[in-house]
């Protein structure tokens, strides 16, 4: 491969996502907002849901029940709780909507530039406040993109995220080429894209939205802590969900390819010697006929090197 595209959530972070910041107009509670948000994110599946939920339930909050629930890929959600409409989205979704955000605007560029997502909420068609949530990079991204860009491997990044937050969490793994605001089924175009290029792409994700890419690209790498539907659509399934595992697969290809050209070199030596000298070619000249002992035990010999050649990958360093 020489591209290899990865997912954000799950594949460079610890997909692990949690509330930090919390912000509110005048006229909404903080707790207030995220009891309303979090009581409609009981109905998503969403990592970013989940983690609002968790907020909520840390702080003891009462989630009540809600109807009229819709969820808009690529957008959010909304639905009725206790009598209120309540909206929860990104920024393209809460624009379309023409709402005042006032300062939160500035606040919400803010929290992105230090890597947090941004999640608004709209209560009874007014902006009610902002959440921001953070997903740790796992400790060992920055050193995996290094050694694959060390070896030739262009690395890009998609995600759905604001460009801001991308490109703040690309600035902690050292990666320059970002593609922000990447809708679900828009992922496998893009490793179609690199394709049509000419270019041997691998894809690597951990989620649902991620399993049409995996499959389109040359090389689908699932992360074993991700879905079972990426787990599936994939080739390769790394089982820590540590990317240096991709690194490792590649030195240890290098070393099968090369040890299945030196058996192949040496299987080829011991037949263009062996047969035709078996078959007697030598006997004209010289007088010398191979005995059948002797041949039977060239040949187990020729196995023997070429399995003693294969052992030698159990030493391999990855």
């Amino acid at each position: 491969i020489d591209t290899l595209v990865v997912d954000k959530t799950g594949t460079l972070t610890e997909g692990k996502p949690s509330v930090v910041t919390m912000r509110t107009r005048p006229g909404f509670e903080e707790q207030d907002m995220l009891a309303l948000a979090a009581a409609v994110e009981t109905q998503s599946e969403h990592p970013l849901g989940a983690a609002v939920v968790e907020k909520a339930r840390e702080e003891n909050l009462t989630l009540k029940p809600v109807t009229d629930f819709e969820s808009l890929t690529g957008k959010g959600i909304r639905g009725l709780v206790d009598g209120r409409e309540v909206v929860v989205g990104n920024f393209k979704w809460m624009q379309s909507m023409q709402l005042d955000w006032g300062d939160l605007t500035t606040a919400a560029e803010h929290l992105r530039s230090e890597g947090e997502t941004v999640i608004y909420v709209a209560v009874d068609g007014e902006a009610a406040g902002i959440i921001g949530i953070a997903d740790p990079v796992k400790a060992t991204s920055r050193e995996a993109i290094a050694a694959l860009q060390t070896e030739g491997v262009k690395v890009v990044m998609l995600t759905g995220d604001n460009p801001t937050t991308a490109q703040a969490v690309a600035r902690q793994v050292g990666i320059a080429e970002v593609q922000a605001e990447v809708l679900p089924e828009k992922k496998h175009e893009i490793v179609a894209e690199y394709q049509s290029r000419g270019q041997r792409v691998a894809m690597a994700g951990d989620g649902i939205n991620d399993a049409p890419a995996l499959a389109k690209a040359d090389i689908g790498i699932a992360m074993g802590t991700g879905t079972d539907v990426a787990i599936e659509s994939a080739g390769i399934t790394l089982i820590k969900g540590d990317l240096t595992g991709i690194v490792r697969a590649r030195r240890l290809s290098r070393a099968v390819m090369r040890n299945i050209r030196q058996n192949l070199f040496w299987a080829f030596i011991y037949n263009a010697v062996g047969v035709p000298v078996a078959a007697g070619v030598l006997y004209p000249f010289f007088g010398i006929l191979l005995s059948p002992i002797i041949a039977a035990a060239a040949m187990s010999f020729s196995s023997v090197s070429v399995i003693s050649n294969s052992l030698r990958l159990r030493r391999v360093t990855l």
